[in-house]
């Protein structure tokens, strides 16, 4: 199964593909769609959408999954990243078909086996459950791949699928 793990963001998004197989998981893939601050929102909006239409017909995920928005106090900040967000969802489920979202807590939960891990945890787990030499940077990538860890760890276990939220199109 190949797995596309979207970390959503306006400025950075992070992407990771991974194949997993029997417990077994590799990278495929990943990195980071940018976009310029002095662009209009519609104009970065529009490139995020176009970026992830070219990685999913590239790689041509099975699933996709995406990280629900985590809140701070930046409210100007939340209300773009929450469009790019949608602009992800749209794109992946007329691309894929097939969406599942994930909150932060259940990403640290599957991925390191605690609910508050921090982000060098997260990141030391996805180098060791990926078996790479070092830790994928962009921290936005590294994300992206922890989401598409997650979905994997939920994939195989029957009493975790029950509490995940998948979306289908096609």
């Amino acid at each position: 199964m190949i797995i596309l793990g979207i970390d959503p963001g306006i400025a950075i998004v992070g992407y990771g593909i991974i194949r997993s197989e029997r417990g077994l998981h590799t990278v495929v893939d990943y990195g980071v769609i940018e976009t310029p601050k002095e662009e209009m929102t519609a104009v970065r909006l529009a490139m995020v959408a176009e970026s992830m239409e070219k990685i999913i017909n590239k790689y041509k995920p099975d699933d996709v999954a995406i990280e629900d928005l985590y809140f701070n106090n930046n409210q100007k900040t939340i209300i773009r990243v929450a469009e790019a967000r949608g602009v992800l969802m749209l794109t992946a489920i007329r691309e894929c078909g097939r969406l599942y979202e994930y909150t932060p807590l259940q990403v640290k939960q599957s991925v390191t086996g605690y609910g508050r891990a921090d982000k060098h945890q997260m990141q030391q787990m996805v180098k060791t459950l990926l078996k790479l030499d070092k830790i994928p940077k962009p921290d936005d990538a590294a994300d992206a791949l922890a989401i598409a860890l997650c979905h994997a760890q939920y994939c195989r276990s029957p009493q975790m699928k029950a509490s995940y939220g998948e979306t289908k199109f096609k």
